[in-house]
């Protein structure tokens, strides 16, 4: 897995970004964090991939949406590609831009772990392709939340395309997650999803108020 502290942090805003697998609870806590940034008197934008954006609702209906069936690697690493790209130039750049905190439930980590390390893309060339597309915007804090897919994916009574993914699919995207984190600690926080979620929700905080 690649990746390095160097790219493009933004000048004005905060970026925070929230990764890990299937049941996690990122959206609960990245809920949770909106909440208090708000209350603290923050102007908060709390976005997610794929789908935000009208482009995108279409890209995540196609791959997430379990009658689209088979996907060619590339096609998929790609077309995730397309969505971060639209994602970051029609909602992201434009409120940091203005000064918010930007708090995302998925980013470029996400597709380095399932489609580099879970599908076998070459890291290197995958890296490229969503730097790229993201013109090498990094968040100032990726808060991963770790869990073993086993306990994360029995949360879901119902499956989509990525979900329903074989266990060890899952177990390798566990694995790239963890080595993005490990290969940049000073940007990341690591938090054991099975904790109790104010527990979590306390330690985010404390790592989140440095960057205020």
């Amino acid at each position: 897995m690649t990746t390095a502290a160097k790219g493009v942090y933004a000048d004005t805003g905060l970026f925070l970004c929230f990764e890990g697998g299937e049941g996690a609870g990122k959206s609960t806590q990245a809920g949770l964090l909106r909440d208090w940034l708000v209350a603290q008197g923050h102007d908060v934008l709390l976005t997610f991939e794929p789908g935000d954006t009208h482009v995108g609702q279409d890209i995540r209906r196609i791959v997430l949406d379990p009658a689209t069936g088979h996907l060619a690697d590339r096609t998929e690493a790609l077309l995730y590609a397309a969505d971060k790209a639209e994602h970051v130039q029609k909602v992201v750049r434009p409120a940091l831009a203005a000064g918010s905190v930007v708090i995302t439930d998925r980013y470029v980590d996400t597709s380095l772990a399932y489609q580099g390390t879970g599908r076998g893309i070459d890291a290197a060339e995958l890296e490229h392709v969503l730097r790229w597309a993201t013109g090498d915007l990094r968040p100032h804090l990726t808060v991963l939340l770790d869990v073993e897919p086993a306990a994360g994916l029995g949360r879901f009574e119902e499956r989509d395309r990525i979900e329903a993914e074989s266990l060890d699919f899952h177990r390798r995207a566990r694995e790239g997650f963890l080595a993005l984190a490990a290969a940049n600690p000073d940007h990341y926080l690591v938090v054991d999803a099975r904790a109790d979620k104010d527990e979590i929700a306390a330690l985010i905080r404390e790592r989140v108020a440095g960057h205020l």
